[in-house]
């Protein structure tokens, strides 16, 4: 008898799921709206301040909550429907930036009288949104695609993710440009209110069941996620690797004072700045696709790791605007791989009741230190001056690189993922 549903192939396997395009669609439409967000906010709180630390302090007023609630979030995520934990959390995204577009039609409101404290008090409620979106997503998608898809899916999802990297802060740079503050906001509203249409698309799936778990409480599940990962040394190795890598090596908050102070430039070029990294990664991710990687996995997450801190030296010691934008599209480049090597280890080692709580865990290490690695950017800026911060965020980055590659042996010698 001939098979009417043949399983998925190809380098597009994961996209032929019905299920699975409306999530990927879904996560498009929601990273564009937070990539027009970051952009313009860090150019309206840099217009009000006109201080590199404030920009450090976006990503702190973010990284706090969004840390707080991680591993709780985790948890409710292994137990609860991750569908309505998504739409819940997309909605209250939909409040920030709802109130963001409000302080635009009110000049003389708010702002004026607070400067840009109302701006990190949304931020704040966006951490918290964030701090359960985050686990809830990362373990949702593996809920849509056969386990022998991982890979296809989660490096389409990063392909996908980076595109909306590009298009977004290069789409915020040409809507304030033509309709200001409130126009980008607005771009920011409509893109939210499509993500949630996409998810609601996407038929609920239960959580499964963990047998061995049912009479532990609260403390010791979130325990039992943190004892996983702090045993398992080739997922530890690799989430500590990007967490310093992250938080000495990113200089993408900085961007908005390199944009004015060093390259002496506006708000056009801001765009062009902030979506150089994520057309390298994009770039990558779609060779990838084509070209999984099948061996050596260990040194090439080193060598990458080293060649995206190379990159930051090379960006914080850069004047030429060409030189700049092409080390910036080269970090995104070696960053892809380390994104699309992490995701595949965590989805394929990780059982399916545990996802949430690791993917919490791997949420405190990466996606929080992206911005508290904002704020040491800022802070170190503010303490060493801007260029000298940079280039000490890079030679610390390869220093992690040299310390992994002595103590993770298992990650050095990891051959293949299966």
């Amino acid at each position: 008898m001939i098979n009417a549903n043949p399983a998925p192939t190809g380098a597009y396997a994961a996209l032929q799921i019905r299920d699975y395009r409306s999530f990927i669609f879904a996560r498009l439409s929601i990273t564009l709206a937070l990539q027009i967000q970051a952009t313009v906010v860090g150019w309206q709180v840099y217009e009000i301040t006109h201080d590199a630390l404030s920009l450090g302090l976006i990503g702190l007023a973010e990284a706090i909550p969004a840390i707080a609630v991680s591993l709780y979030a985790g948890h409710i995520a292994d137990i609860i429907e991750r569908k309505k934990i998504i739409i819940f959390t997309i909605s209250l995204l939909l409040f920030c930036s709802a109130a963001l577009l409000f302080f635009t039609l009110q000049p003389n409101g708010l702002l004026l009288t607070f400067g840009a404290v109302p701006i990190y008090a949304v931020i704040f409620i966006s951490g918290l949104a964030r701090g359960f979106l985050s686990p809830a997503t990362f373990s949702f998608m593996p809920q849509l695609v056969p386990r022998n898809l991982y890979t296809n899916a989660i490096t389409l999802n990063s392909t996908f993710w980076q595109a909306a990297a590009i298009v977004g802060p290069m789409l915020a740079s040409g809507i304030y440009i033509l309709f200001r503050l409130t126009g980008a906001y607005i771009a920011d509203v409509a893109l939210t209110l499509t993500s949630l249409f996409f998810y609601f698309s996407i038929p609920t799936r239960s959580v499964p069941p963990a047998t061995n778990e049912e009479d532990q409480g609260i403390v010791e599940k979130i325990s039992t996620g943190l004892k996983f990962v702090f045993k398992n040394q080739i997922v530890l190795s690799a989430l500590s690797l990007d967490l310093f890598a992250v938080l000495f090596g990113g200089a993408v908050a900085l961007i908005p004072v390199f944009t004015k102070e060093i390259l002496k430039s506006g708000p056009e070029v801001l765009g062009i700045l902030r979506s150089a990294p994520s057309i390298g990664a994009v770039l990558t991710a779609f060779y990838i696709t084509h070209n999984p990687i099948k061996k050596d996995i260990g040194k090439k997450l080193l060598w990458c790791v080293a060649g995206f801190g190379a990159c930051m030296i090379g960006f914080g010691l850069s004047t030429n605007l060409f030189l700049s934008i092409a080390l910036l599209t080269l970090s995104g480049a070696f960053d892809s791989v380390s994104v699309i090597v992490r995701g595949t280890l965590i989805h394929t080692l990780t059982p399916e009741n545990m996802k949430g709580r690791v993917s919490a865990v791997n949420s405190m290490f990466i996606g929080s230190s992206n911005e508290i690695g904002a704020f040491e950017s800022g802070f170190a800026a503010k303490l060493m001056g801007l260029v000298p911060s940079v280039i000490f965020g890079g030679c610390m980055t390869l220093a992690v690189v040299g310390i992994t590659s002595l103590r993770a042996k298992k990650l050095v010698a990891l051959d293949k993922v299966e």
